[in-house]
């Protein structure tokens, strides 16, 4: 497997672009099933949903497979690594700003009353309609994209804040398989850092990118877990997600799994938290319908929660073991599956899209290099 297109086989085009389909529409069938459930306690969820919690999609935002927030950046994420890519052609390559100039793209679908079409250079995603609406997007985040200033980690936005909506936003980058795992977690914590620059947030982001892209690349989660953990071990800071993830592993093999044991290890919300109840269910699920539904029936964030797990499943898998009647009511999926696709073909045939011998226009409208 390469970056460039002519080491692509079609059996490799056709994998590699299944496990990105999954990995975003996973990260929004995710999202959307824990969306209904994200400020309730557990015995509210029962009481709401039953013993069992929540089984199937349940209305949220006024209809059933309704994104929140976490979906919408995820989307701009990859946006944004398109767009990286096609600029690498210039020189002027540097992907945090990129992917920064793609979330303040996102904060103007939180603030605008539609796309704005004088502004020929935002590509045609920001031009989705339905993406012009707030799904209780986090402070942080509205924070860290309210001016034009960029977060790094040196100097971070939002310095104290460990929330999980950084790592959901995340998986985007672990599909990046050309790249050493590396430069794909360096990355991911440094756009996370523009909006949670507590450690533990953008620490989680970069072992939740590393878990995807070990998982795209054709690893099992249980080695890519122990390969995240050996790259985390090289960052200062890293003992609470450590942590985390090691008692994930743990729970593993404590018996069948319950919401309690998934509330435990969410702990108090934080990004840690999700990542580790994401590793846990999508290990102990026995389907991607069990995994997803253990994922959000539990008092912590549940939308991140079901997202990240989500993520690391359509990552593993590919597409074809989402649940298909999810799938339909899913807001948003023809978009998602053209921006998939597109990613898919950026990352297998971006020399043939724009390289410096031939160049497609038509690209280059969709993904402009300004």
């Amino acid at each position: 497997m390469t970056t460039g297109g002519a080491f692509w086989g079609r059996a490799e085009q056709q994998d590699f672009r299944s496990r990105v389909r999954g990995t975003l529409l996973g990260t929004a069938v995710g999202d959307a099933l824990g969306a209904p459930l994200d400020g309730l306690t557990l015995e509210e969820i029962r009481e709401a949903h039953g013993a069992q919690g929540l089984t199937d999609p349940a209305p949220a935002y006024g209809r059933r497979g309704a994104v929140t927030d976490l979906t919408q950046l995820t989307l701009f994420t990859v946006d944004g690594l398109i767009r990286a890519q096609v600029r690498r052609d210039t020189g002027a390559w540097h992907p945090p700003t990129d992917l920064h100039r793609a979330y303040l793209r996102w904060a103007a679908t939180q603030h605008d009353w539609g796309p704005d079409e004088r502004r020929t250079d935002d590509g045609w995603l920001a031009r989705e309609e339905w993406l012009y609406v707030r799904r209780d997007p986090a402070r942080a985040c509205l924070l860290g994209f309210g001016d034009t200033t960029m977060g790094t980690l040196d100097a971070p936005k939002n310095p104290g804040e460990p929330g999980p909506e950084a790592v959901a936003r995340s998986a985007p980058f672990g599909l990046l398989v050309g790249w050493e795992p590396q430069l794909v977690v360096q990355l991911a914590m440094e756009c996370a850092a523009q909006t949670h620059g507590h450690p533990s947030a953008y620490l989680s982001a970069g072992a939740y990118a590393a878990l995807v892209h070990a998982l795209a690349r054709g690893e099992y989660l249980d080695a890519a877990v122990q390969r995240a953990l050996a790259l985390l071990a090289e960052r200062p800071g890293h003992e609470p997600v450590t942590e985390a993830l090691e008692h994930a592993l743990g729970a593993v093999r404590q018996g069948l799994p319950t919401p309690d044991r998934v509330e435990e290890l969410a702990g108090d919300g934080g990004a840690e938290g999700a990542l580790a109840v994401a590793v846990y269910c999508a290990l102990v699920g026995e389907d991607v319908r069990h995994g997803l539904c253990l994922a959000v029936n539990h008092g912590g964030p549940s939308s991140a929660a079901g997202a990240l797990t989500g993520g690391l499943l359509g990552a593993l898998h590919g597409e074809t073991v989402l649940p298909p009647a999810w799938l339909a009511e899913l807001e948003g999926r023809p978009t998602m599956l053209v921006l998939a696709d597109d990613f898919a073909m950026e990352m297998t045939q971006g020399p043939a899209l724009h390289g410096p011998a031939s160049s497609s226009p038509a690209w280059l409208t969709r993904y402009p290099r300004a």
